[in-house]
């Protein structure tokens, strides 16, 4: 491609005539870096996607980086732990057959609010924002730990949803503002170690503290560590990211000229769907979610700021791209959700070490993402073949799960392939949001960004809601029959229509001491084993479908950008150049 690269319109730190100054903003930008005013406007106003106009120096890079790590610990955490939590909790609120809206809940609210985060990061800075996120989140936290019941214990799942939905769409947007486009590959990798590090250890530390310190400790223990780390990101922030979004408003006039028609219809679209899809599909929330989307289309048609701009919603690119998330990380999290249910039903281990079966599946996530980052994501530009790759290699990935989740499999092999699993998946996610920034324009990044997560957190309400439904209802056919023909033929009785009920509900039951006869126990193990495989296969189906999606997103950026990457690779090479004489 041939083109011309603008630095004002890129945000980068360095000038036209001056490359070697992106180069001495290592990661993230550092108090080396020299920072020319901006003339991005005729009238001065500074965008929130200007680079920063003050030094940021190791102690705020250092108190930024913990304290975004935690909070993307807790978020990430607060989604895997539930697989090892969801036992007790369901027991002591009296609530086997509700356990799935301890996840669906979260999950919906957190899908909700990512498209919205991303459009309010650009009025009110991603530092008030963040700030904003944690108190929800902290919120949440205390609302489950003294939940008295299932209602008020869901009410608390929505509060954390609604604060890890703001949470990990801010980071992205912090590594995008803060970091520079050689440097962005790696930091997004970091950022992902940092979700799959959560994913990972969260079943494996509410698995190992539930019997130590209670699930209600354990959710309430959550709320400072939330509270003091959204504090040290909002501090920690350079007076330049707090920008009043160049138009000198007032908190109020910031309120008064949000689109709220468009963020309810839109938020009240999200809701209905992915409540239609929670359990057993519902068509009428499903065909509602249809009519609000309708009128949110309307809405932002009009809207003088809308919340996500037609010719955003109107791209190929952006549109297939998110819909390829959407499939690939729908499949991605019926491993994670199912992988500590296999170890607990199948190979009858505890809540504590069931959960660390997401170790090496998360590990490869992590080192995937790093590895690209690191090595091949330097710098701005079409990312198309490696996307489409490595979403190839993790659908193999996934059939060969679907072969090897059953009691008879080695458990070096099921490693390897949880392994293989999560090191595609890190790869992918590096590729896919490099090549959908390459596709669209970096004045709407911030908002691309919140419609990706949106997808993302879509994804995760796709992998336990239609994934739940695919394995609940094997598992549930494949229970009734085993049970039938345990019986001799004749039909289930009440007794066996609740054991049935609670094997689905609490997969531990299954090894627990004196629950079941050995021939109950090997009906239920072979169930596990039926409904996993379905599950996987049907994952594996699904993502041969979004590998034509993410090929059809193209690799040629919108007219009038796809010149600007050759001229950033110019800049980027003279800067080294400069750097070694």
């Amino acid at each position: 491609m041939n083109s011309t690269f603008d630095p004002r319109r890129h945000g980068d730190d360095s000038s036209a005539t001056s490359p070697t100054v992106a180069e001495n903003t290592p990661l993230l930008r550092s108090e080396s870096s020299s920072v020319t005013a901006r003339d991005a406007s005729p009238t001065g106003e500074r965008s929130p996607l200007d680079p920063l106009e003050q030094p940021l120096g190791w102690k705020r890079a250092t108190c930024i980086v913990f304290s975004m790590w935690v909070l993307i610990f807790l978020q990430a955490s607060n989604m895997s732990g539930m697989t090892t939590t969801q036992s007790t909790i369901a027991a002591d609120l009296d609530a086997y057959e509700s356990a799935m809206w301890f996840t669906s809940a979260y999950m919906i609210s957190l899908s909700s609010v990512s498209p919205l985060a991303g459009r309010l990061a650009m009025i009110f800075s991603p530092a008030t924002m963040i700030l904003l996120s944690s108190a929800f989140f902290t919120l949440g936290a205390l609302a489950t730990a003294v939940a008295p019941s299932f209602a008020v214990f869901i009410f608390g799942r929505v509060l954390l949803g609604i604060g890890s939905g703001g949470i990990m769409t801010l980071c992205m947007i912090l590594v995008i503002q803060l970091t520079s486009k050689k440097r962005r590959g790696l930091w997004i990798g970091l950022t992902n170690a940092g979700f799959t590090l959560g994913v990972s250890a969260g079943a494996v530390v509410f698995g190992a503290l539930l019997p130590v310190l209670g699930w209600r400790l354990l959710f309430g223990a959550q709320a400072p560590m939330a509270a003091l780390a959204g504090v040290g990101v909002s501090l920690s922030m350079p007076a330049s990211t707090r920008h009043d979004d160049g138009k000198n408003r007032t908190t109020l006039q910031k309120l008064a000229g949000l689109d709220y028609a468009g963020a309810a219809s839109l938020t009240v679209t999200i809701v209905l769907f992915l409540y239609g899809l929670s359990g057993t599909i519902q068509p009428l929330p499903i065909a509602l979610s249809l009519v609000t989307l309708a009128v949110f289309l309307a809405v932002e048609s009009r809207a003088n700021d809308p919340v996500i701009p037609l010719l955003v919603l109107k791209s190929r690119g952006v549109l297939l791209s998110c819909f390829a998330q959407l499939g690939f990380m729908a499949a991605r999290w019926t491993v994670l959700f199912y992988a500590p249910v296999f170890a607990l039903a199948v190979r009858g281990l505890s809540p504590a070490v069931a959960g660390s079966v997401l170790i090496p599946t998360n590990a490869g996530f992590a080192l995937g993402g790093l590895i690209v980052g690191a090595l091949h994501i330097r710098r701005a530009g079409s990312f198309w073949f490696p996307s489409l790759a490595s979403l190839a290699l993790f659908t193999v990935a996934l059939l060969a799960l679907a072969l090897v989740s059953n009691a008879a499999a080695s458990a070096a092999v099921y490693v390897s392939f949880v392994f293989l699993n999560g090191l595609c998946t890190g790869a992918a996610l590096n590729y896919t949001l490099a090549h959908l920034l390459h596709l669209s324009s970096p004045d709407v990044h911030f908002i691309v960004t919140g419609l990706l997560s949106t997808f993302r957190g879509f994804a995760g309400s796709f992998g336990t809601a239609i994934g739940g439904g695919v394995f609940t209802r094997t598992l549930r056919e494949t229970l009734t029959e085993g049970f039938r023909r345990l019986d001799g033929g004749a039909g289930l009785d009440k007794a066996r229509e609740k054991l049935i009920t609670v094997l689905i509900g609490s997969p531990a039951v299954v090894w627990k001491e004196g629950v079941l006869s050995a021939a109950e126990r090997h009906v239920a193990v072979s169930g596990y084993e039926r409904a996993l495989e379905v599950l996987y296969k049907s994952a594996a189906a699904m993502c041969v479908i979004v590998v034509l999606m993410q090929a059809g997103a193209g690799w040629a950026a919108p007219a009038g950008l796809a010149e600007d990457d050759d001229e950033f690779e110019e800049a980027i090479a003279e800067g080294d150049r400069a750097m070694e004489a």
